[in-house]
Formats: structure tokens, C-alpha cells, sequence
């Protein structure tokens, strides 16, 4: 027992949780956010999440129950409505990571909001099992997150972020050139696509 009691009181697991519980309390009072906003500060919390997620010490479960969870399809729905409708349009982008790929010669789409929305579960669900104080819970919980980051929202999250990141700072589209072509030639007049008619 005395081994899974260093474990969640070690520093970084501290600061995960720290980082995980603000990430959790942005998603869910962003619908009160302007989008550009939401987009800075997703920009900010989500390299630090992983980060924080990366320094985790190795965890191993030690209990055989299953973990009680916090987020309802109703909680996770509401929260993803949410998000997309802050999104709006720029919410879809197209994912070239992704497993189905392999099958696939054309991008998937994703969204932002329900890949949020997905990495949000995991959180929430960690944090509820972590906050209630129990040693055995607090350990099992930390190593299901952690494995969970390995093989799932670790991945979404990073692919996210490109999709933030396209989304604050690709101002060709904001600007009015949708035409996605090499040879065009955006200027701050517009777009000067040389198409042949």
C-alpha cells in the first residue's frame, strides 16, 4: 500500500492533476467564451496537459474493481453541443492520423469539439475517482488516465491542437481565399487564384 501512496503524491502527478482539473473547468464554462478566446487559451492548457501527462511517474493498477466515473452521455453530449456550436464553422478539419487511414486514400474528417469532448471524459472521470480521496481508487484511476493517454486522448490531443493551431493562425481562410491551390498567390486585396477558365 505504501507504494501506490507515493505514487499519487508525487510532485508530478500534483501538477497533472492541477493542470487536468483547469482544463476540465475551461471546457466547461466555454460556452460564455468568445471563440477566439477559447482557441488562445486551448492553444495554452493543451501542450501544458500533455506535457504534464508525458512526466507522469509509471503507474500500475493494483484493485480489481471498476472505477466509478463522473461524465454521463447527457454531461459528455451537452458539453460537445457546446463546443461546436462555439467552433462553428472551423470545428471540422481533416485528420490524416488515424488508424482507418490504412484503408483510406482520402482524410478523415474530425472535429474539434468531440475530440474535446472525448479527452474531457477521460479527465473528468480521473479527477472525479481522484478528488475523493482514496488511496486504491486515487492509484487506479492515475494508471487507467495513463494508459488511456498513451493509447487514446494523447493522440487526439495533439491532432487538435493542429487544428487549433490552423485555426488561429491560418488567416488566408478568415480573409476570404478558399481555393487551397499551390498556385495561388493571396495578397491583402484578395485572392489572386490563377484558374484556367
Amino acid at each position: 500500500m505504501e507504494k501506490e501512496s507515493q505514487t499519487i503524491f508525487d510532485k508530478n502527478v500534483i501538477e497533472f492533476v492541477t493542470v487536468a482539473a483547469e482544463f476540465c473547468a475551461f471546457l466547461e464554462r466555454a460556452e460564455r467564451m468568445k471563440r477566439s478566446d477559447f482557441v488562445d487559451t486551448s492553444l495554452k492548457i493543451l501542450p501544458l496537459l500533455y506535457l504534464k501527462a508525458s512526466m507522469l511517474p509509471e503507474c500500475e493498477t493494483i484493485g480489481d474493481e471498476e472505477l466509478e466515473t463522473y461524465v454521463t452521455e447527457e454531461i459528455y453530449e451537452i458539453l460537445r453541443i457546446n463546443l461546436a456550436e462555439l467552433m462553428g464553422d472551423k470545428d471540422d478539419y481533416l485528420d490524416v492520423f488515424v488508424q482507418d487511414m490504412v484503408y483510406s486514400d482520402q482524410p478523415i474528417k474530425k472535429s474539434i469539439s468531440e475530440d474535446l469532448a472525448d479527452i474531457y471524459q477521460d479527465i473528468r472521470d480521473f479527477i472525479f475517482v481522484f478528488q475523493l480521496g482514496l488511496n486504491e481508487t486515487m492509484n487506479d484511476s492515475l494508471a487507467l488516465c495513463q494508459e488511456n493517454f498513451r493509447m487514446l486522448w494523447g493522440q487526439k490531443l495533439v491532432n487538435t491542437l493542429r487544428a487549433l493551431h490552423d485555426v488561429k493562425y491560418n488567416q488566408q481562410e478568415e480573409d476570404g481565399c478558399h481555393c487551397h491551390d499551390d498556385d495561388c498567390h493571396y495578397h491583402e486585396d484578395g485572392c489572386h487564384c490563377h484558374h484556367d477558365e
